[in-house]
């Protein structure tokens, strides 16, 4: 890659396209931006950008830009089998994303994360750890903050750690962190990826990468993640809730690394399987960091979760209210169920995936679950899957706000609602973030007293 020589198209001016751009400008490098959507933002994205001196592509004047450019950088949200990439690739073009590009300029280690479900807690309780023992940890990626964005903070004892997606990990191929963390493999964003195989392949591209100086770690548990440790040179590092492995464990209700006692499972201020395996993963990388036990356990015992999963907004009239926002698929709302130990009403529904719902309608009759609310695009498909388990105690409610409302007239004191979507946000809302705010905001209204 010259810089100066090279000429890119950034197709995507969301957060992660706007990061590659000025990442280039700054760089001297001839930078062209296009974008389908021309909304507001994205329209005083490009205005931006092309302040910084970034020509900005119309549609009609694309296919001779992609003709013209070297290489290709897309935003996440753009898939890989767009019309640009796919003619671009055509031509003989170099295709990559936001987050190889970046890590091509990222002098300090970075620790990636991806799996299913659970990288923005794992990503957030590393940080959390790191931070905690005087490391400068630099919290970034598919959380909401482009690497691309924090390089210019980052010194010679910074740590990147990195949220890492699907998205993301369609357009690595030279992408190689110092530590590789793979959470979990289950169905997700399979109208996008087409099919498991494919969706598992994509997974494995966050180790295939590594060298031998480097680190996997991953879940022992989960027997797709477990085989990862054939695609990859690097040293691996176990983890699990289930057995001793080389790496960390739990036994006896207490977490182990290598054999080295880390800290009572009592001690922390969580106890689901799901956030004990987050918790391993931490360890693992804490301990490749070089910080000490005690540390670890100091500061894993102050992490309390992260916003929008599974967390506990408030009681009102003796009814607990949990915002599971961020549980876009059927596993994860699946392990917000496990943990509801209430009678709980469910509010379920969002963009649908394709990933079919009658496992979670199955794992439902032999819950906490009393009601189940479907709202959302996926209201129907939904419904649908309810029927043939035969779990009757539902509504179908297109309102969100409404579906909040009926949710807190049901539920009975002792009693809790879940918004656990199992579905992506992208209906009605711009994430899942914006989602979980609309529903603490409502939740926060029925607590209103008239005047």
């Amino acid at each position: 890659m010259y810089l100066k020589k090279d000429k890119f198209l950034i197709v995507g001016a969301s957060k992660s396209g706007i990061g590659a751009a000025t990442l280039l400008l700054k760089k001297g490098a001839k930078c062209y931006v296009y974008d389908d959507n021309q909304s507001e933002n994205v329209k005083n994205a490009e205005r931006n950008l092309e302040n910084l001196g970034a020509v900005i592509v119309s549609k009609e004047e694309l296919a001779e830009v992609v003709e013209n450019v070297d290489i290709v950088v897309l935003s996440p949200g753009v898939a890989i089998d767009h019309d640009v990439p796919v003619s671009a690739k055509r031509g003989g073009k170099r295709v990559i994303g936001e987050l190889e590009l970046a890590s091509y300029f990222c002098h300090a280690p970075i620790v990636a994360v991806t799996g299913t479900n659970g990288k923005t807690t794992t990503c957030t309780m590393i940080d959390c750890v790191l931070s905690g023992a005087g490391i400068d940890s630099v919290l970034c990626g598919n959380i909401g903050t482009p690497v691309s964005t924090v390089l210019d903070k980052l010194n010679d004892d910074s740590v990147v750690v990195a949220e890492v997606s699907s998205f993301q990990l369609e357009t690595v191929s030279r992408f190689a962190p110092h530590i590789a963390v793979v959470l979990n493999v289950t169905p997700d964003h399979l109208s996008r990826h087409y099919n498991m195989e494919n969706y598992i392949f994509i997974k494995s591209r966050i180790v295939q990468g590594l060298k031998e100086s480097e680190y996997a770690v991953l879940n022992y548990d989960d027997q797709t993640v477990r085989k990862f440790s054939e695609k990859t040179k690097a040293k691996i590092i176990y983890f699990s809730t289930k057995t001793e492995v080389d790496g960390a464990y739990v036994a006896n209700g207490k977490i182990f690394y290598k054999g080295k006692y880390v800290v009572d499972v009592s001690a922390l201020q969580f106890s689901e399987e799901h956030n004990l395996g987050n918790a391993l993963a931490t360890v693992c990388v804490a301990e490749l960091m070089g910080v000490g036990e005690e540390s670890i356990a100091e500061n894993l015992c102050s992490f309390k979760g992260v916003r929008h999963r599974i967390q506990f907004i408030k009681s009102i009239n003796g009814v607990d209210y949990y915002n599971d926002s961020k549980a876009t698929n059927v596993d994860a709302t699946i392990k917000a169920i496990d943990a509801m130990r209430k009678p709980t009403v469910l509010i379920l529904g969002g963009k649908d995936k394709g990933l079919g719902y009658d496992g979670l309608f199955e794992k439902i009759k032999k819950s906490s679950v009393k009601e189940v609310i479907m709202t959302g695009e996926s209201k129907f498909a939904l419904f649908e899957s309810a029927s043939r388990s035969s779990f009757k105690n539902l509504s179908v409610i297109d309102d969100f706000y409404l579906a909040i409302k009926v949710a807190s007239m049901i539920a009975k004191p002792g009693d809790a609602v879940l918004l656990s979507p199992a579905c992506s946000s992208f209906d009605r809302f711009s994430d899942f973030e914006e989602r979980g705010e609309e529903f603490i905001k409502t939740v926060e209204a029925l607590d209103e007293k008239p005047d």
